[in-house]
């Protein structure tokens, strides 16, 4: 995938490179890896001047949440010459919930009003009471919560300390599953990357080649997409006003609703990448994350 370049005296420029990575998931070797085999696939000088997307979900799973973050928040001063971008994915939302770091709702309701809309499964996915909770996002809650449940069936795998199988991400910060003290355990650099991820990005005029030629295209890149049946324009205001009062954030989190591309995104938007919403189980590898 190429972002169309500038032409210099009749001469056309390289189309600059556009990379999207999804769910790491706490997985610092395979992160490592996709990255050297970016590396070697591409010229030097067109990947570093690369638009890398990452399309979010970094914490949880994995044992090495806090190596992956420390690699993210790397990357500018590694590669100056990058344009990166880190979207939220809906267990990076739960992650700021939890740490403090989401923007207050702009209506000025408090974040607690959200838990009522599923409160009958406080006590199955056995939400965090611990100190902080009381004006705790929802996600922040189920995200440090300890779900009763041993095995997910879903998936086939068992939960890992919470719905989020957060676990794995409190104890890369030395601390136990649900512990407060996460809060003192993760380092500021951290809390500011998480406060800073987008919701939603746009890229202008992405060249993808296929088998009818180079086509020029609008790229919109959520983690799990835009919502059917929903205006474009006012989805897009809502993701990037980062609109915390609302206690699910479809486009993060959204599966059913997201299934299907809106219609009107045919018209003059080729392209959404998603992430875990349709491909839960793949491995983080080029021939997945990259065109």
């Amino acid at each position: 995938m190429t972002e169309a370049g500038q032409s210099n005296n009749s001469t056309v420029a390289k189309p600059r490179l556009v990379i999207c990575i999804g769910d790491i998931h706490g997985y610092i070797t395979k992160l490592q890896n996709l990255w050297s085999n970016l590396e070697t696939q591409f010229d030097p000088q067109h990947f570093n001047a690369a638009t890398i997307i990452f399309l979010g979900d970094y914490c949880d799973r994995g044992l090495d949440t806090k190596k992956v973050l420390d690699f993210l928040i790397d990357l500018p001063s590694r590669y100056p010459n990058q344009k990166h971008v880190f979207l939220s994915g809906n267990h990076d939302f739960a992650f700021a919930a939890f740490v403090g770091v989401l923007p207050e709702p702009q209506n000025g309701v408090p974040f607690k009003e959200g838990w009522k809309e599923y409160e009958e499964s406080e006590d199955r996915e056995g939400w965090y009471k611990g100190d902080g909770y009381e004006n705790m996002h929802l996600q922040g809650r189920r995200w440090a919560g300890h779900i009763k449940e041993r095995f997910n069936t879903i998936k086939g795998t068992e939960y890992k300390g919470s719905i989020y199988d957060a676990g794995p991400t409190f104890a890369s910060y030395g601390v136990p599953h649900g512990s407060s003290d996460l809060l003192k355990a993760v380092p500021d650099d951290h809390k500011k990357f998480l406060a800073d991820m987008v919701w939603v990005h746009e890229e202008d005029d992405v060249c993808i080649e296929d088998e009818e030629g180079i086509r020029h295209c609008k790229l919109i890149a959520a983690h799990a997409g835009l919502e059917e049946g929903k205006n474009v324009g006012e989805q897009l205001r809502f993701l990037k006003a980062k609109e915390t009062h609302v206690p699910k954030i479809q486009a993060l989190s959204g599966r059913k609703t997201v299934w299907d591309i809106p219609k009107v995104m045919a018209r003059y938007l080729l392209l959404i990448f998603l992430s875990e919403t349709f491909y839960p189980n793949l491995p983080i590898s080029p021939a997945t994350y990259f065109l």
